[in-house]
């Protein structure tokens, strides 16, 4: 064995103890959902046995994970830069566990648009959280007001516009795959590549 195999199999027997620990759950109840003898289970966790393909499977879901993630080791890129787009006032993070999601900050100063036909519909769900200031949400005939460290989240399917009330305020936004493809132009159309389409305009 290498040293970097020593050490994803040490990662991944912590990572069983971790993970039954954080279920509550004592050797025997993880061994009996596991179809494995407590001893069994405990060599395996204290490094005694040898981690065996078809255990780790079963244990990984009676752990409620995969057998990727239980074998999953760190990335070399951890840190990731944001990309900024300094005329919207806007920073995005790709989230590269789920190439689907998109993180995004935006420095937002005008007021959501009056006019309901401004508002955007799209597949997908939205998760944001106010910074600084306040924002306003205008979600179907609903206007909320959400103050500094107070998130929301919506089907995105919602008729929807978001701005700024009182002043200048900053989002931390979260789009799964469908709401941030809504956020952006089509080639051929009307909103610029990676413009968001809530932004009033």
């Amino acid at each position: 064995m290498t040293q970097e195999d020593d050490q994803l199999d040490s990662l991944v027997r912590k990572r069983i103890r971790a993970l039954r620990l954080a279920q509550g759950w004592s050797l025997e109840e993880l061994a009996g959902r596991a179809s494995l003898s407590q001893s069994s289970l405990s060599r395996i966790e204290n490094g005694q046995r040898r981690l065996a393909l078809d255990q780790l499977v079963t244990l990984a879901r009676a752990l409620d994970t995969t057998l990727d993630q239980l074998v999953e080791t760190a990335a070399d890129d951890v840190v990731i830069s944001p990309m900024i787009d300094g005329a919207l006032g806007r920073m995005r993070w790709p989230v590269k566990g789920d190439p689907g999601m998109t993180v995004m900050r935006q420095r937002m100063t005008d007021p959501p648009p009056d006019n309901p036909a401004r508002m955007r519909a799209h597949p997908g769900r939205e998760w944001l959280v106010v910074l600084s200031g306040t924002a306003v949400l205008m979600l179907g005939h609903r206007r909320l007001r959400i103050e500094t460290n107070q998130a929301a989240e919506f089907p995105t399917m919602m008729p929807h516009a978001i701005g700024a009330e009182g002043g200048p305020c900053e989002i931390l936004g979260i789009f799964d795959r469908d709401a941030r493809r809504g956020h952006q132009r089509d080639a051929e159309g009307a909103v610029p590549d990676g413009e968001d389409a809530d932004r009033p305009r």
